[in-house]
């Protein structure tokens, strides 16, 4: 099998092509020639084709000839403005199904999130399956986007392209500088990350990335999942705080003790995603605080996972293994402090 894969310079990108590789594939990466590739140059057969998401041709480029696309790359952060959001997570995707097809591709697996799934109102969320709809309002620009990206490949699926969406919740692992771990460890150890609980347990579900990427490899192989999406995550939630403590323990931090009124909290993450919807702020900068962080610490999001366990696989990488094999490469690259460098 011929896969593609976008995003491949990033975080969970990278790990697709691994396990692209290790199934056996002909792995063509779409990259920007600026992007720091140097990882990727060290796997053996990768074939590299220049573009991005923003330039229909050299998608037609990368896609052609190709039987799979693995769709990673995306805006992810809280910094851009609605048009930038909606011209690479919405209409590079467009352009990027156009290349599917048009290259003869046969499969088109899109990286989701739980994200698209976010309402302004929503609150905890626990063993949720993928029959919950959209929300009428989404909590941001990238939960809004992603929606729209993942309605417009599930209605792709047809005779001929079979479409199909993933949604990891909250991927972490080895070679993440900047991802939701990088950064609260980095917090953690400045003293900076206040105690959001609120005095409740906030629960999540996780996805460690060797899971992500092997549904990935899966859901490019498997029968009968055109046209649906599927919760990937670790299988047993967290307790957030209680996590956030253990690796404060484990990285030579303290745990957030310091407590910040929730109401207040709230009040801050909305007047900073307001004063943000300038264009010329939201280019530059993300917010300090926003209602979109805000809720990734203080709601409880779980999934139900048994379609994917059902028509993928299990994942194959629990928690405890996960977090063994974070703490062996981190060790390998210099400790914590070269971890969160980029973050810190």
């Amino acid at each position: 099998m011929k896969a593609l894969v976008t995003g491949a310079s990033g975080f969970l990108g990278g790990h697709i092509v691994d396990a692209c590789v290790r199934a056996g594939d002909e792995v063509r990466v779409l990259v920007r020639e600026q992007s720091d590739l140097s990882r990727l140059r060290t796997v053996p057969g990768v074939e590299f084709a220049y573009g991005d998401l923003r330039d229909a041709a050299s998608l037609r480029a990368a896609a052609d000839g190709v039987d799979v696309v693995h769709h990673s790359a995306a805006r992810v952060t809280d910094r851009g403005t609605r048009a930038q959001f909606w011209d690479e997570n919405v209409a590079g995707t467009e352009r990027l199904l156009s290349a599917a097809r048009a290259g003869g591709a046969r499969r088109f697996v899109f990286i989701s999130s739980p994200s698209a799934l976010m309402g302004v109102r929503d609150g905890d969320r626990l063993g949720i399956d993928e029959s919950v709809p959209y929300p009428a309002r989404h909590l941001n620009l990238y939960s809004s986007t992603k929606a729209a990206a993942e309605r417009r490949v599930l209605a792709a699926n047809g005779p001929g392209l079979t479409a199909v969406a993933l949604r990891p919740r909250a991927v972490w692992g080895p070679r993440d500088h900047s991802g939701f771990m990088p950064r609260l460890i980095a917090k953690m150890l400045t003293g900076s990350l206040p105690d959001l609980s609120g005095g409740r347990p906030v629960y999540a579900s996780l996805c460690y990335c060797a899971n992500a990427a092997d549904a990935s490899v899966r859901a490019a192989r498997a029968d009968g999942v055109g046209g649906r999406a599927y919760f990937v995550t670790d299988g047993e939630p967290v307790e957030v705080w209680s996590m956030l403590a253990l690796l404060a323990r484990r990285f030579g931090g303290t745990p957030p003790t310091r407590k910040v009124p929730r109401g207040l909290l709230r009040a801050l993450a909305f007047t900073a995603d307001t004063v943000w919807k300038a264009p010329p702020l939201a280019r530059r900068s993300s917010p300090p605080l926003s209602r979109y962080s805000l809720a990734l610490l203080t709601r409880s999001a779980t999934y139900d996972t048994s379609a994917a366990c059902r028509d993928l696989a299990p994942p194959p990488v629990d928690h405890d293994t996960g977090m063994a094999e974070l703490q062996a490469w981190i060790d390998s690259i210099g400790g914590v402090g070269a971890y969160i460098g980029k973050v810190a």
